[in-house]
């Protein structure tokens, strides 16, 4: 498994990264959160949230772990978004989210998007594919989904197949490099997990105003089977 992170413009990082493999289930989990903001609290508790998600995520699943992380946070307080993958020693993975932060999967051939973004912008992106073009990118910070709010019927799952790698990012990757670039990048360093994700969150570059979010990849190479 390869992490990479950088932060951002705005403040202390309250992105968090982590994995833990249980001894009882032979099974991995992989946890990814962004915090929103880079208030001392969510700086402070997503690196919890991460740890609680991938140790409760390998023994009792995806959804269990993404929902146990969840019951870290109050209301009203800190929020986040995460993606949790639960690797199986038998081959693929099931991948759980809440919010934007993304999972891929590259087969050696393509780089599938797994996941959907829970904010105002991807559900008028969809809308807008049948309705005519609309300026939506604006709207990526709308999340309808979070961590905090999740709930069973809202936490979608993806099952995925083994072998490739399974590559997830915090919005600052994908929301600061085109997806073409992300292709070609994968293409570029598969061979090299490590590589792979310090060039993703390196070639996350600053908008025109000067402000570049938080950035976090995780790749890890899945279970042959």
């Amino acid at each position: 498994m390869a992490i990479a992170t950088r932060e951002g413009t705005s403040g202390p990082i309250a992105d968090a990264a982590t994995a833990y493999t249980s001894t009882t289930t032979d099974r991995t989990a992989v946890a990814l959160v962004d915090g929103m903001g880079h208030d001392p609290d969510i700086v402070r508790l997503a690196p919890m949230l991460a740890e609680t998600a991938a140790r409760v995520g390998a023994v009792r699943g995806g959804l269990a772990g993404l929902l146990s992380a969840g019951l870290l946070l109050h209301d009203p307080g800190p929020d986040a978004v995460a993606v949790l993958a639960v690797t199986h020693q038998g081959g693929g993975a099931e991948i759980v989210w809440a919010g934007d932060s993304r999972a891929y999967h590259w087969d050696g051939t393509e780089l599938q998007l797994l996941t959907t973004d829970h904010n105002l912008a991807a559900y008028l992106s969809r809308a807008a594919r049948e309705a005519g073009d609309v300026p939506v990118s604006a709207l990526a910070d709308f999340v309808g989904i979070s961590l905090g709010t999740a709930v069973p019927a809202t936490v979608p799952y993806v099952s995925v197949p083994a072998g490739g790698l399974l590559i997830l990012t915090t919005d600052g990757v994908h929301d600061q490099v085109e997806p073409a670039a992300i292709e070609a990048l994968v293409r570029k360093y598969a061979v090299d997990p490590q590589a792979l994700a310090d060039a993703l969150v390196a070639a996350a570059e600053p908008d025109i105003d000067g402000y570049r979010d938080d950035a976090t990849a995780m790749v890890i190479r899945a279970a042959a089977g």
